[in-house]
């Protein structure tokens, strides 16, 4: 384990950000108390990938559907360029891109549902997804599938299809779950 000060030092900040951030982490069950030891990165958990993705499938229904109800013409405007910019990120094979256009992708919709409650709930969720998703992603050919489940979701909220949307949003997240689980017990 290095010592926050030493992380401080090599990053050129107070220990002060350095102890908030590690704090932080470990209250998002990123890292764990090592008795004497300091902190440990925590192994990954099938079972809370799977808890983690319950509570994501409800919230992201729930911002699909109200997408769907408020913003049908932003989603046909602006949401093609996401689909294109995550293929594109497949094409490459950059695990960093896929990530990222992942996550815009998502948060896009989220800005969709004009529901302000929405990001600040799923944000808590996006550092262990990132971890997940970065771990799953390292082992396997990357899911090509997922951009085509992206890219249903999207034409459902484009032509205000509310349930359809909260269905497809919801079924993706559960099969994005059962995938990363299934490479995680690998």
């Amino acid at each position: 384990m290095v010592p926050p000060e030493q992380i401080a030092q090599e990053l050129g900040v107070s220990r002060l950000p350095v102890q908030q951030a590690l704090l932080l982490l470990r209250n998002q069950g990123i890292l764990l108390d090592a008795s004497g030891r300091g902190l440990l990165v925590a192994p990954l958990d099938s079972d809370h990938v799977r808890h983690m993705c319950d509570i994501r499938a409800v919230i992201e229904g729930l911002a699909c559907r109200k997408a769907a109800e408020t913003n049908s013409h932003q989603a046909k405007v602006k949401g093609p360029d996401l689909i294109r910019a995550g293929r594109k990120a497949l094409r490459n094979d950059s695990i960093s891109e896929m990530i990222a256009a992942d996550i815009a992708f998502h948060r896009f919709i989220y800005s969709l549902s004009e529901n302000p409650l929405v990001a600040p709930a799923m944000e808590t969720h996006w550092t262990n997804t990132h971890r997940v998703m970065g771990e799953v992603l390292m082992r396997d050919e990357p899911p090509h599938e997922i951009w085509n489940q992206h890219e249903a979701m999207l034409e459902a909220i484009a032509s205000g299809g509310e349930p359809q949307a909260e269905e497809l949003a919801r079924l993706h997240i559960s099969q994005v779950a059962d995938l990363m689980i299934e490479r995680l017990r690998q």
